[in-house]
């Protein structure tokens, strides 16, 4: 029961999509027709800029640490504290991935990814972060820091936590689903067909 509870309630939070909501509501306008088609931050930067990017940062910030708090909290008592946090978090990707309640489109997890790993464990977040940072500041490319750092989190996860099972692919797991949703920056990159983003701009061009 707690295990349905658990990953309903996460993966319902994480239909939650900044982007999606932030747009519609600020907008009156649907993101998933604007720029990329992508239901996530960097297509809103591009598309939108200014300071309503800080609300879908912290709208998919929120719904991330608030499902691993909730996970965790759900099966502390029974000594699974970690377990319950990892469960919460692969319901929460899979639902801000693909969000039954916006037709199943939704973004590519890399926001609420990072902070999915600062809930679980702060040094796979701290790693996350610095990769994504040098390879976003050394190339300008968002997609390239975000599959780094996509295979950095599985990487950590699967060195930090190889004695917890359950964790360790919990965290490969959402790892590789990251890079399976970044596939086509992935294919445009190695064409040289990937556009630079410039994240510290008032306002992005298309």
């Amino acid at each position: 029961g707690c295990i349905i509870i658990c990953a309903l309630t996460a993966y319902l939070l994480g239909n939650l999509n900044g982007a999606v909501s932030i747009a519609a509501l600020l907008e009156k306008d649907d993101i998933r027709k604007r720029g990329s088609g992508n239901a996530g931050l960097t297509n809103f930067l591009r598309s939108y800029g200014g300071w309503k990017t800080l609300l879908v940062v912290l709208m998919d910030m929120g719904k991330a640490v608030i499902a691993c708090l909730f996970g965790r909290y759900m099966f502390q008592n029974l000594g699974y504290g970690l377990e319950g946090a990892m469960l919460a978090a692969v319901a929460v990707s899979l639902g801000h991935d693909f969000p039954a309640l916006l037709g199943f489109r939704g973004g590519k997890g890399i926001l609420s990814g990072w902070f999915i790993a600062w809930s679980i464990d702060w040094r796979i977040g701290l790693a996350i972060a610095i990769v994504f940072f040098v390879t976003y500041f050394l190339t300008k490319y968002v997609s390239l820091g975000s599959v780094l750092a996509a295979l950095t989190f599985a990487v950590c996860f699967a060195v930090f936590h190889y004695d917890n099972l359950l964790v360790m692919t919990g965290g490969i797991f959402m790892g590789l689903l990251t890079l399976f949703m970044h596939r086509k920056n992935f294919i445009r990159l190695l064409k040289g067909q990937e556009s630079k983003t410039d994240l510290f701009a008032k306002k992005n061009k298309q």
